[in-house]
């Protein structure tokens, strides 16, 4: 099959553009920059897309049987000056409907939306978050064209660790090198902490959804619930140092207090479908290999 997977050139999407690719898939990276020539996602075709900015290409969707679309706006992307909840509304409330909407006219046949678990895991966040808010506007607009020509599902998922050959991913990089003693950083972590998966949980999650999912679906996608200690407990382990974290109640500069919606301290937990797990086929219990990967790839220079 054809597949677009919109964000390609980041974490997510380039993860499961290379576990695509390896199922025999015909995957387009789409994305804003190109992936970097001589890395694994640098071999894959590229197409330079802003949903954000500029309209959809139709004649260019046309081409896809298939869309992963995991290029969501979070506050990396706030522009200078704009407010950020004219943002949140625009970018995702507005504009990521608009492309699936787009999408399906184009003739595509399946889509999957990688969207925030906030709205389903922290329900209350919605009215009191313009950015929560943003992303639930994004996956019910999304879901909201599902019929028989055009499946969607989302797939909503919390905090993501992961590696990707030949991608800098800088928080994690910098919490690996945080760990291999390499940035000299007091040993703290602020109270709280979240659920959270690797990038290999997501994506599969993306080829069971894409294979064997439920039409129209929102699924909230989840494997740990790990306090911050122990979260970074995880890389500091993969690293050799097996000497528990101090928690301290202040701010980290690798953990700031805008990780943490319900505010820091708190905690976002939730169990996974043990249905759902199995009807998409993710693996669990995943953190720890995941946080020994990036550790050994900063590790090794890779």
């Amino acid at each position: 099959m054809k597949i677009l997977i919109v964000g390609g050139n980041g974490m997510v999407g380039g993860h499961a553009a290379l576990e695509l690719k390896t199922r025999g898939h015909d995957v387009t990276l789409a994305s804003r920059s190109a992936p970097a020539v001589g890395t694994p996602l640098g071999s894959l075709p590229w197409v330079r897309i802003d949903y954000v900015n500029e309209p959809p290409d139709t004649q260019l969707l046309s081409l896809f049987d298939m869309l992963v679309f995991a290029a969501g706006n979070d506050v990396r992307h706030v522009p200078e000056g704009v407010p950020e909840a004219d943002h949140w509304k625009r970018a995702n409330g507005e504009a990521v409907p608009a492309f699936f909407a787009a999408s399906k006219a184009a003739g595509v046949k399946r889509a999957i939306l990688i969207g925030s678990f906030y709205p389903q895991a922290a329900p209350e966040l919605v009215a009191a978050n313009p950015y929560v808010a943003g992303r639930k506007m994004a996956d019910d607009g999304a879901r909201a064209l599902s019929d028989d020509s055009f499946f969607v599902v989302s797939l909503n998922a919390p905090i993501i660790i992961g590696h990707v050959p030949g991608l800098l991913i800088p928080a994690y990089d910098a919490y690996a090198r945080w760990a291999l003693g390499q940035l000299p950083l007091p040993r703290r972590v602020p109270p709280g902490g979240s659920n959270v998966i690797s990038t290999d949980t997501l994506t599969d999650a993306i080829v069971g959804a894409l294979d064997r999912g439920t039409n129209g679906r929102a699924y909230l996608i989840g494997d740990e619930n790990l306090t911050w200690a122990e979260l970074m407990g995880a890389f500091f382990r993969a690293a050799g140092d097996e000497t528990p974290l101090d928690v301290v109640d202040e701010e980290n500069v690798l953990l700031p207090d805008v990780m943490m919606m319900r505010g820091r301290g708190k905690t976002i937990y939730f169990d996974s479908d043990p249905r759902d797990v199995e009807q998409l086929g993710y693996r669990q219990n995943d953190v720890s290999r995941c946080a020994r990967q990036i550790v050994d790839a900063v590790r090794n220079g890779a």
